[in-house]
């Protein structure tokens, strides 16, 4: 493979996509400079179907984010950052894609392209049950208590946002397959001659990984994260400053553990568990 000419083409198309996403307000400006360093990476490392994975996560979720989005209008004064994304959220969804993908022309193991769709699946099965979860006319429950709490709580858990957990992996883990098949046998290991068995484990992978860092960050969301007070809105968010330019008061979590690390850290879950699911398949396929 030339990476030379491959990182040069993930810039193109890296900066191209992250200008195109400027312009529909998906990304802020700072947010175009991360999305264009990560994009490069993923597509110039990893090749075309990491990169691929990538563009689908994003299209995905920015195209939810606008789904009923004046219903979610008033929750979104909850969460930390708005739908365009800035530099520290595309690092934070991107990051564990692109040290795999950093990673990826030294050890060249299958087992690293399942680790990345451990991750994409974990962000886009987060986004999904953020983005649809909070739209469940049930009150989600707190999945460390059990206990009703109001939507847009860090760990809260609803039915449909579990739903859409699931629904999220396994969009990946299709999108995943059918770019296997494109790719003549991106997995390797001799799986090319066997397409039920890759498409049945991307699937796996991608499912298990999305669903367990999904609910990671919300267990990291119920109990460590940062989560403040703001008494002139009278109501727990995520962020330290209000939009008037009011501090908050820190009530429980670690102040450095915001939401983007709470995202980096429950997508390098989702990558573990992504290539221990290949593993384990490889092993029963012996």
């Amino acid at each position: 493979m030339d990476y030379g000419r491959s990182l040069l083409t993930g810039i193109v198309l890296s900066s191209f996509i992250a200008f195109a996403a400027l312009r529909r307000n998906a990304l802020s400006q700072s947010g175009v400079i991360g999305a264009v360093i990560l994009g490069t990476l993923i597509f110039g490392l990893g090749g075309w179907v990491w990169g691929a994975l990538l563009v689908t996560f994003f299209v995905l979720s920015s195209l939810l984010s606008r789904y009923r989005s004046s219903a979610k209008r008033e929750l979104s004064e909850k969460f930390a950052k708005g739908s365009r994304r800035d530099f520290g959220q595309v690092l934070a969804n991107g990051g564990v894609g692109a040290l795999l993908a950093i990673a990826q022309p030294f050890l060249g193991h299958p087992a690293l392209f399942f680790a990345f769709l451990g991750t994409m699946a974990t962000v886009n099965a987060d986004t999904w049950a953020t983005e649809l979860g909070v739209l469940d006319p049930r009150p989600p429950r707190l999945i460390t208590t059990g206990s009703a709490v109001e939507p847009g709580t860090s760990g809260g858990v609803s039915r449909l946002g579990l739903l859409a957990t699931v629904a999220g992996g396994a969009a990946i883990g299709l999108v995943g397959w059918a770019l296997w098949g494109l790719a003549a046998g991106q997995t390797g290991d001799g799986w090319s001659g066997r397409p039920v068995l890759a498409g049945f484990t991307l699937l796996v992978a991608s499912v298990l990984g999305g669903l367990a860092g999904s609910l990671v960050d919300s267990l990291l969301g119920a109990t460590i994260q940062a989560i403040y007070y703001s008494e002139g809105r009278a109501k727990e968010t995520e962020r330290a400053v209000d939009a008037d330019g009011n501090p908050n008061r820190l009530v429980r979590g670690w102040r450095w553990l915001t939401n983007d690390w709470v995202n980096f850290l429950s997508s390098a879950v989702g990558a573990v568990v992504g290539a221990v699911a290949y593993v384990l398949m490889n092993l029963v396929a012996l």
